[in-house]
């Protein structure tokens, strides 16, 4: 699903522009399967980009055009996602009808569920069970503005390049997680991406993502923390979470927070359990993100869920090409990558 779609290309980009890290993947599909040939990765200047608006699109443009140079892709193609309050996912049931023919109907259906005006909405859908019989069929529908879309297409043009799909970021991270973690594809499942500012919280039911919910929190208020309570620089914050030897130190900031992610999680899970009641519990809880490489952050929030989360892989079961963890920690980029893992395996 994606609101612009160029598609068959045999190497495909995707370019994850986040506030703290823009993550680049490419994926290659010559030989048939898909295989990951390039990651790569440039820091993004503190507030340059603050609770998901780009402040400063002369620099974050400028790093885009410096991550492509760094992985040396040359392709001018790439695809990227938006997200964010300004994203509308709905599964809703219309009479059914040739996938071709559900467009027309699919936007009248999405004046009931969009909080802004219809004419300044970018719409797409996704119908769930095209070979049933049945006198009604589900779709999955998806609305973002037209501005957030058009935003990022701008940005993408200022470092010269084209947007070749523009993605839900909940579906993108769901791309990468479906093919890493197949076993998770049955009953309900939660996917937790803790970003730069923003958790992205996806509710898996039966291998479809149905609900997405973003919360306000990110590593950055750790570091915050951190730097507030001990009067540390920004870089020393940022060494302190993210070294494992400094659980002990960590540990009071760590469990605040992780039982902040917990709420949060469970009241989206509640608004799940009231709208999808059939749905049944949530069975399991996956973490990427930056934020699963905060010693403890993840424990303390299963602890609060009662749940043992399980971090999630992005490279478990996709093939990778020999060279292209050469230079870096596998165990340190993996867990920031899905984004844009799920971003280049989209065709």
């Amino acid at each position: 699903m994606a609101f612009l779609g160029l598609g068959g290309k045999k190497t495909s980009v995707g370019l994850d522009i986040g506030s703290g890290l823009i993550k680049l993947a490419v994926v290659d599909r010559s030989s048939g399967e898909p295989e990951l040939v390039n990651v790569t990765t440039t820091p993004v200047l503190a507030d340059a980009i603050v609770e998901g608006e780009i402040m400063d699109p002369g620099i974050i443009a400028e790093a885009i055009r410096g991550v492509m140079a760094s992985a040396g892709v040359k392709q001018k193609d790439v695809n990227i996602a938006v997200g964010g309050r300004d994203v509308i996912i709905k599964k809703i049931s219309v009479d059914r009808m040739k996938e071709s023919d559900a467009l027309e109907v699919v936007r009248w259906e999405a004046q009931q569920y969009v909080p802004f005006d219809i004419e300044g909405v970018e719409v797409d859908y996704q119908v769930l069970d095209p070979d049933g019989d049945g006198l009604q069929m589900d779709v999955l529908l998806v609305a973002a503005k037209r501005e957030l879309v058009e935003n990022k297409i701008s940005l993408l043009a200022d470092a010269g390049l084209n947007a070749a799909a523009v993605d839900v970021d909940s579906f993108a991270l769901h791309n990468a997680f479906a093919l890493n973690h197949p076993d998770a594809m049955e009953g309900v499942a939660g996917l937790i991406n803790i970003g730069n500012e923003i958790t992205n919280v996806s509710f898996v039911i039966d291998g479809v993502p149905l609900l997405t919910r973003d919360l306000n929190f990110g590593t950055r208020k750790v570091r915050e923390d951190l730097q507030r309570d001990r009067a540390l620089s920004a870089e020393d914050a940022e060494a302190m979470v993210l070294n494992p030897e400094a659980a002990a130190d960590l540990e009071n900031y760590v469990i605040s927070r992780g039982e902040e992610i917990a709420v949060g999680v469970e009241r989206a899970a509640a608004f799940l359990q009231s709208a999808a009641p059939d749905a049944g519990e949530m069975q399991r809880v996956f973490v990427s993100g930056g934020g699963s490489r905060i010693p403890g952050l993840v424990a303390a929030a299963g602890t609060r869920m009662n749940i043992t989360p399980e971090l999630v892989n992005p490279v478990q079961r996709l093939k990778v090409r020999d060279n292209v963890f050469d230079n870096v920690e596998v165990d340190d980029v993996a867990p920031v990558m899905l984004l844009a893992v799920g971003l280049a395996l989209r065709t």
